[in-house]
């Protein structure tokens, strides 16, 4: 499981968001660790901040920076 160590890192988590005939369905988030208590862990997303309760987290791990820019980061730049 995460620790304070990773807050401030890129991370992936999947999470429990529901369960269908018995069985759990998951859902992916990537981002930044931005906030991580006992409770709760926040991340920074793509499509804006995400707060996960601890107890929905079924696995958790560092990954390494992005490797390219994003569509957005070539736009604004050809726009400087």
């Amino acid at each position: 499981m995460l620790g304070q160590q990773d807050v401030g890192h890129r991370i992936v988590i999947r999470r429990i968001v529901g369960i269908r005939e018995g069985r759990p369905l998951f859902s992916d988030a990537l981002g930044e660790l931005v906030e991580l208590d006992e409770t709760h862990l926040t991340l920074a997303t793509a499509q804006g901040p995400l707060r996960v309760p601890r107890a929905q987290v079924h696995r958790a791990k560092r990954v390494p920076p992005a490797r390219r820019p994003t569509a957005a980061a070539v736009i604004d730049l050809e726009l400087a």
